[in-house]
Formats: structure tokens, sequence, C-alpha cells
């Protein structure tokens, strides 16, 4: 039986040794270890020894049993490790390859507007300006010569704000109060383009919202003439919709302007011969005119020694032109489908 039990330790390791996979050793560990085997049959029979024989042939069953398992566990150790490690590498990824790119949006079309019109007079010398959203009775009326009974200053038309300690606030409807502001901490000569949010009392409708955006400029130098005005004018209007580009004026009133005028401009679709979007050949694309003297004066400039022009153009208006929108509504709706075809997704 000694011989049986060191044959079957070495068969045992052999096995053991040579199994690839985890199944192959499962298949030798029954073979060697289990209950069938020659090795279980050499443990059945110690019953029928003398308990000396017994005795011996029992403590070499235990020692090669125990070995058996050892190299048992220690090839299970093994193969474990590789099946990871092939696992591993059939997942590995290749740093070098490139990487599947993921969708991308853009800017949203009144960011594309706002930054051409803004870029426009960054290149003409203009600066940036800006100012709070919350603004006062005097900066946002007063001071640009709208009368307390002038429309706008209905509750119909403005949304006005309640803090306490501080009476006569309201969202700003216009950014013309950064044009006070502006005046208002340093002397001529001015040239800023203020864009921003404003705010007006309106039921949201494919031609109105109740929050929208505007450009404003102001120049305030010596010299400065109404033929600047319509200069600067042309060049923005050729700037934002081509080169052949032709602009007219209107006469209008503004309380913060004289002259006011409504500014025209041939229509970029059809050339000025007539179609569905202008109806006519012009499109009326915004306000502008000399500043007003009293404006001047309520800044502290001296209205004899400097003029000045001003103007504003809605960002949406200029934005549904460009892009023909239908509906301004569409620019606040987040439309996936909308912001693709205008390039904004």
């Amino acid at each position: 039986m000694l011989r049986t039990l060191e044959a079957e330790r070495a068969r045992g390791r052999d096995l053991f040794a040579s199994a690839v996979s985890l199944e192959e050793l499962d298949a030798a560990n029954i073979a060697v270890l289990g209950r069938k085997s020659r090795l279980g049959d050499v443990q059945r029979a110690l019953g029928t020894l003398e308990e000396a024989q017994r005795r011996e042939l029992g403590k070499a069953v235990n020692e090669v049993r125990a070995e058996l398992a050892d190299a048992l566990e220690a090839r299970r150790n093994a193969l474990t490790v590789d099946a990871e490690s092939a696992l591993l590498a059939a997942d590995a990824v290749d740093m070098t390859l490139p990487g599947r790119r993921g969708p991308e949006g853009s800017l949203h079309p009144l960011t594309l507007v706002e930054d051409e019109i803004v870029g426009l007079f960054l290149r003409l010398g203009y600066r940036v300006a800006e100012g709070p959203e919350i603004e006062d009775d005097w900066h946002n009326f007063q001071a640009l010569n709208i009368p307390e009974d002038h429309p706008a200053r209905t509750m119909k038309d403005s949304l006005y704000v309640s803090i306490p300690g501080h009476p006569e606030l309201l969202l700003r409807t216009e950014t013309s109060a950064v044009q006070i502001r502006t005046m208002q901490s340093q002397p001529p000569p001015v040239y800023i383009v203020a864009p921003g949010r404003v705010y007006r009392r309106e039921t949201p409708d494919p031609t109105h919202l109740a929050v929208f955006h505007q450009v404003e400029a102001l120049v305030v130098d010596e010299g400065i003439t109404f033929a600047d005005l319509k200069g600067t004018l042309e060049a923005m209007a050729k700037g934002l919709f081509g080169e052949d580009r032709t602009i007219r004026f209107t006469p209008s009133y503004f309380p913060f302007v004289e002259p006011g005028a409504q500014i025209g401009v041939t229509c970029f679709r059809c050339g000025g011969v007539g179609c569905p979007t202008c109806g006519n050949g012009w499109i009326e694309l915004l306000g502008a005119g000399m500043v007003h003297p009293k404006v001047l004066e309520n800044c502290g400039y001296d209205s004899e020694r400097y003029t000045g022009f001003a103007f504003g153009l809605g960002i949406e208006r200029v934005a549904i032109l460009k892009y023909e929108i239908p509906d301004i509504r569409l620019l606040i709706e987040g439309d996936v489908r909308f912001l693709e075809r205008s390039g904004a997704a």
C-alpha cells in the first residue's frame, strides 16, 4: 500500500500541474482526492489492517492527502490569476486609439448674434459696458427724459420690485440705463456698447417675450453729428447682413434723443424687391437718434460742448431675421430639434 500511496502522490502532482484550466483542475481533484479515487480505496482498506499497520499507513495517507491538497490549492491560485489576467487583457483599452466623440453643442443663436454685434463694435474701438438689471426710477426713466406720464411708466408695461428701504425699483425696461450710469462715472469721450437682458410686462406670443435682450450703443464726444450716426449704422448693417445692404431713416419720437429715427435695412432675403419676410423690401431694425441735450445735462455733461448719438436693437429681432425663426418663443424653449436646425446643438 505504501507503493500505491507514492504512486498516487506522483500521479496527483502530475495531474494538478498539467491542468490548464480550472475545469481540468476540478476533474483532477475528483480523480486524485475523491471518494472513488485510488487514495480513497487505500483509506477504506485501513480497517482491515492490524492496529500498528493501520496507524503507520493512516499517517502516510494523511501526509499524502495534505501534500496533494497544498499542490491543488497552489495550482488553483495560479490558474485563477491566469484567468483574471486573460480577462483583463481581453477588456484592455488601447489608449492610442481615437475615442468616440459624443454629441457636441454650439452657441445659442442669441449668443451668436450678440457676439457678432458686440464684436463689430469692439473692432470699431468701442468698449463693453454693463449695469444692474434691477434699476431705480431715475436711471431707468427720469434721466432718460421720460416724463412721469409716459406710458412706459405705468404698471401695465413695467415690472416693479418691492424691496423694503428701496422704493421705486423695477426690472430695467431697456439697457439705456447703462448709458446713464456710464456717463455719470466718466467724463467724455464715451464710446460704449451695452448688451443685456431687459424686462417688460408682456404676455409671450410669436413676436413678444417678457424677458429679452438688447444691445445699445452710445457715443458722446465733441463734434459728433448725425452723419456719424449714419455711417456707424451703415457699417453695422453691412457687417450683420451683407455689404450690399442699404439703410433708411424714418423720423420717429423717442424721449431720450432729438432728432430720433426708426432705421430700416434693405431685406437680405429679396434684396429690397419685396418678399414674405419684409413685405415691402425694407426691414425695420432699430431706433436711433442724437442724444437729447437734457439727457447729457442730467449726467453732468455740457450739452453746448458735447453731442452724441445712441441706438438700440433687440437681439431676438436680429436672430429671428438671420435664422428665419417663425416664432420668437422657440429661442427660449430649449427644443433640441430647433437648436440643431439653427446650429446651436
